[in-house]
């Protein structure tokens, strides 16, 4: 079985390795562009196909480039051929045995715009020994779109609350980097808080908070904020007001009834007294005067 493996193998490195240079045998998948945020991180989704087939990692070597020069790495499975200005930074993600090129880069700077083509390497031999047998898919690059200032989080919400009622808010925020999420807070109670981590696809990621709460009559008129951190510690805040509708209290109408009730019984009840005494007394006063 290992022999047979190990044949199979190499017929199918051979076959890669004779249409190597084709562009039709090479196919990749790359986001054209993406937001990274500087100061934080951006994760590169891509992905590559061969039509030979599936080769193990370890027939593999992946590379990243600068575009306009092949031998600007900016990743490299060996460290002193990445650039100084990348070192410590990048990192392959995905494996290339599966045909998984996705790259993150961490600690974004202003001028890690790119655009950065992947490049894959065949290797002959498990102790990875370089060929010349390489691909670039320089017309599937990306291009970092950089943004100086954290994206600010989205605050949906009923208009008005009810008090005594439960409340549901939802705050998102948009990024490019699900190997290091935002983190969202409220500036209230977040006991009672979901967290949802979705990917909208084409490298964009919606990390969403849902807050309920109770609100009392106190609660009229506050500021509600969800704040959002992102990796490198960069904050972006979101506000609003809120308004509790009270529950309407029947007792400033029920008591004054209640008393006025109570008071007409009372007084009804004095006067059929008094009148009984009055009569019981003509009576009394009728006979002392036979």
């Amino acid at each position: 079985m290992a022999k047979q493996k190990i044949m199979k193998e190499f017929f199918l490195l051979f076959a890669v390795i004779c249409s190597s240079v084709s562009s039709d045998e090479w196919k990749a998948t790359v986001v054209k562009s993406i937001d990274a945020l500087v100061g934080s991180c951006v994760v590169v989704p891509c992905s590559f196909s061969h039509t030979g087939g599936n080769l193990p990692s370890s027939r593999l070597r992946g590379i990243w480039h600068e575009k306009n020069d092949k031998k600007s790495n900016i990743y490299h499975e060996d460290p002193i051929l990445i650039k100084d200005d990348f070192k410590g930074r990048t990192k392959m993600l995905g494996e290339l045995g599966q045909n998984n090129c996705t790259l993150e880069i961490t600690q974004i700077r202003i001028h890690d715009n790119g655009p950065f083509c992947f490049q894959v390497e065949l290797v002959r031999t498990e102790n990875n020994d370089p060929t010349k047998d390489k691909f670039s898919f320089v017309e599937d690059c990306v291009e970092l779109n950089m943004i100086t200032e954290p994206p600010k989080p989205t605050l949906i919400q009923p208009k008005t609350a009810t008090q005594g009622e439960p409340y549901i808010v939802t705050c998102s925020v948009i990024h490019t980097c699900p190997t290091h999420v935002p983190k969202l807070t409220w500036n209230m109670d977040s006991t009672k808080v979901i967290v949802h981590h979705k990917d909208i696809k084409h490298g964009n990621w919606e990390t969403q908070s849902i807050l309920t709460v109770i609100p009392e009559e106190k609660d009229d008129n506050r500021e509600i904020t969800c704040t959002a951190e992102f990796n490198g510690g960069l904050k972006s805040p979101e506000t609003f007001t809120l308004h509790v509708k009270r529950i309407e209290n029947c007792n400033h109408i029920i008591i004054p009834a209640v008393v006025g009730i109570g008071t007409a019984l009372l007084f009804g009840i004095f006067c059929i007294f008094m009148e009984k005494k009055y009569n019981m007394w003509n009576r009394l006063s009728r006979l002392s005067r036979r």
